[in-house]
């Protein structure tokens, strides 16, 4: 479905890809927080918001007509470094839990602060579903 891109003698990543080669139609994923279909915050719990915010990325790909393996690209923005840091088994589990083992090309950062003050995390994504 799509190729991963890993050049000659490149160490291999972990949770994520260097490049992914993919044709087909796009579906442009506009940053996504963790909470609900209401716009209502249901925790604080930093790996329960990563869990929210992915669940909210594969609703918007359901309603384009594309799964998670469609993903091709990801950028996490978080408020918090250290507590990112601190939270990469609860993450991984929630990752696999919604998005399965399928690891597009990812960037994360951290920044100041997100628009609404409650979240901790921000993902954007893009998709592309093969014709």
């Amino acid at each position: 479905m799509h190729t991963i891109l890993q050049p000659e003698g490149w160490a291999k990543p972990i949770g994520y890809a260097n490049g992914v080669s993919a044709t087909g139609r796009q579906i442009f994923v506009g940053g996504q927080i963790g909470w609900n279909a209401q716009c209502q915050f249901e925790t604080d719990d930093f790996v329960g918001q990563v869990k929210q915010t992915l669940e909210n990325i594969v609703a918007v790909l359901a309603a384009g007509g594309a799964r998670p393996e469609h993903i091709t690209t990801m950028t996490w923005y978080f408020t918090d470094k250290a507590e990112y840091l601190g939270n990469l088994k609860g993450i991984g589990q929630a990752y696999r839990e919604v998005i399965g083992k399928h690891f597009p090309a990812m960037a994360a950062m951290q920044v100041v602060a997100l628009i609404e003050d409650r979240a901790k995390i921000e993902i954007q994504a893009t998709a592309v579903v093969p014709e």
